[in-house]
């Protein structure tokens, strides 16, 4: 009989285009070798032009759908995307608090707040929960810079302002911050900013010239939560969850008009045997 590999819990919206939300998070917990649960909190009607409506699931079905799924399967990570309200985020904070979804297993929350051109997706009521109810139970946040400026009002223009958005975020009470620098334009890279309240760590990365970049952020948090998920510590995770999310950039495809996906499928068509050896130059020093 074969064993079981590990379980990771995505508590996510569904995107009909397949790019993000939830059906990202399968594809890449799929192709790190872990097995996919979902809490749908939300279906949106989208495609790769724009979200043009969405229907939020009710809160009290969203806290049944982890309490289903962890006291019969199990959990050994877990990791949000679009929680949609305040209301949502706060029975998601309750269920995983009577499953022991947090300090003791490892929880990685992925602040949905801005949509890709930067305008706020999220109530201020919301934006409230998620710093003062859903952080102080994270195992890692993983905010973009358009939603560190939400959260913190911390504008981020340079690498120095990147550390500063990780000092107010830990203020919130996460175990860890990585402020991603994706959004960082005029830097010729890609860096990104590990903080645990007393370590900087450094994560850099290519930038590419790509315009197809949808679901990044959750390829990036699944990928993450895949490792945690395995018992490594924060940082390999971490480094690992780089890792993968360049390769997806560099493999990303147009799919309609707009923007389309990054690809993690990458791992499939190319094989794991190279896979971990990192990129010249490395990721992450301090």
């Amino acid at each position: 009989m074969a064993i079981a590999p590990p379980r990771v819990l995505t508590i996510a919206g569904s995107d009909s285009g397949g790019g993000a939300g939830l059906q990202a998070d399968l594809r890449t917990l799929f192709a790190c070798g872990v097995h996919g649960m979902t809490a749908v909190t939300a279906v949106t009607v989208q495609n790769s032009l724009a979200v043009t409506g969405y229907t939020e699931i009710p809160p009290e079905v969203v806290a049944a759908q982890i309490e289903a799924v962890a006291s019969d399967i199990g959990v050994d990570a877990a990791k949000t995307g679009m929680l949609a309200s305040a209301a949502i985020i706060e029975a998601v904070a309750a269920a995983c608090d009577r499953v022991h979804i947090g300090r003791s297993i490892p929880f990685v929350v992925d602040p949905v707040a801005a949509s890709m051109h930067g305008n706020q997706l999220l109530a201020d009521d919301a934006l409230d929960a998620l710093r003062n109810v859903l952080f102080p139970r994270a195992t890692l946040v993983t905010p973009n810079l358009d939603e560190v400026r939400l959260l913190t009002g911390v504008e981020v223009r340079d690498h120095a302002d990147q550390r500063k958005a990780a000092e107010a975020l830990f203020e919130f009470g996460p175990e860890w911050v990585l402020v991603k620098g994706g959004h960082l334009w005029d830097d010729p890279g890609c860096l990104d900013v590990l903080y645990n309240g007393s370590e900087f760590i450094e994560l850099p990365g290519p930038r590419y010239d790509v315009k197809d970049t949808h679901g990044s952020g959750d390829t990036l948090a699944s990928a993450i939560t895949s490792r945690l998920a395995r018992g490594e510590d924060v940082p390999t995770a971490v480094r690992f969850g780089k890792e993968f999310i360049v390769r997806s950039v560099a493999a990303a495809y147009p799919l309609g008009g707009g923007v389309g996906p990054v690809s993690p499928l990458w791992r499939l068509e190319r094989g794991f045997e190279d896979f971990g050896s990192g990129f010249r130059g490395g990721f992450g020093g301090s």
